[in-house]
């Protein structure tokens, strides 16, 4: 039986005028916000996908369907502490976590230190365990021209 699983997670949002952006559990100052069903954070539904990938449990649209009023506007970091007692409970913790957040604007490097913070806290781990990095993409594609942001997550779970 393996002893460490590896997961990878990517989501995608488009921006929209009237709404927060939340990445990372952080409220980002900006003048749009990420469209979905919950709150749309697109860096934690990266980070669930990776966790749930690990372990072949499916992905967060499994878990937290778009069509279940039950998680209209979620709070994606309270999902996420759902996702970590589900991967506890199958016997398996994060040993590290990478992200990375792919948008144009705002500048996202004044938050990655409180983003990392809040995906430490919700998964159980030290900060040290979590990593997030922010990227443009030269202004090509959509997170380029500013309609939406993507986010990637690797990670590696360990056998508790």
């Amino acid at each position: 039986m393996a002893s460490i699983r590896v997961g990878q997670g990517y989501d995608v949002h488009r921006l929209v005028e009237g709404r927060k952006l939340i990445l990372g559990g952080v409220e980002i100052p900006y003048e749009k916000g990420l469209l979905g069903h919950s709150d749309a954070d697109v860096l934690t539904h990266a980070v669930m996908d990776a966790m749930l990938g690990a372990l072949a449990l499916g992905d967060i649209g499994k878990h937290f369907p778009d069509n279940d009023p039950a998680y209209a506007g979620a709070d994606s970091i309270q999902l996420l502490k759902k996702v970590t007692a589900l991967i506890e409970a199958e016997g398996w913790k994060l040993g590290n976590l990478d992200v990375t957040v792919a948008a144009q604007r705002p500048k996202l490097a004044p938050f990655i230190v409180q983003m990392r913070e809040r995906l430490a806290d919700a998964i159980g781990v030290p900060v040290s365990d979590i990593s997030v990095k922010a990227t443009t993409e030269e202004g090509l594609g959509i997170t380029g021209d500013g309609s939406g942001m993507t986010a990637t997550a690797v990670c590696l779970l360990e056998k508790i």
